[in-house]
């Protein structure tokens, strides 16, 4: 069964930093990313490794923001450096499996970025 629980959410100022986590559990997932939603808004990507072993990064964050993994505790990271208040969503991890079927989302966790 796979499993996706993030972590590390929370009420920050702007130009802080804060890091997500990303454990995610079964053997089919093979890449795990970040995704956002912010209210009334698509979710859209933030930043994801892929399923070629590759790595995305938006646009918009991609001077400030850091992606990294830790192989052997199966753990995403988001390293969310000068953060501004359009940062502010909900951060939802997203598993990819080895088909492009196999998409398995967290429940997300939020972040809010006070001016």
């Amino acid at each position: 069964q796979v499993q996706l629980v993030e972590s590390g959410g929370g009420l920050v100022q702007a130009g802080g930093s804060l890091k997500l986590s990303c454990v995610a559990t079964g053997r089919s997932i093979i890449a795990v990313g970040w995704y956002r939603q912010a209210p009334g808004k698509q979710r859209e990507l933030v930043a994801t490794f892929t399923r070629s072993g590759s790595s995305n990064v938006a646009d918009s964050v991609k001077d400030r923001f850091i992606l990294s993994r830790e192989n052997a505790k199966n753990t995403v990271h988001l390293h969310m450096n000068s953060v501004k208040p359009e940062d502010t969503a909900r951060y939802y991890c997203l598993g990819l499996g080895r088909r492009n079927d196999e998409n398995y989302w967290g429940q997300g966790t939020q972040v809010t970025v006070s001016s």
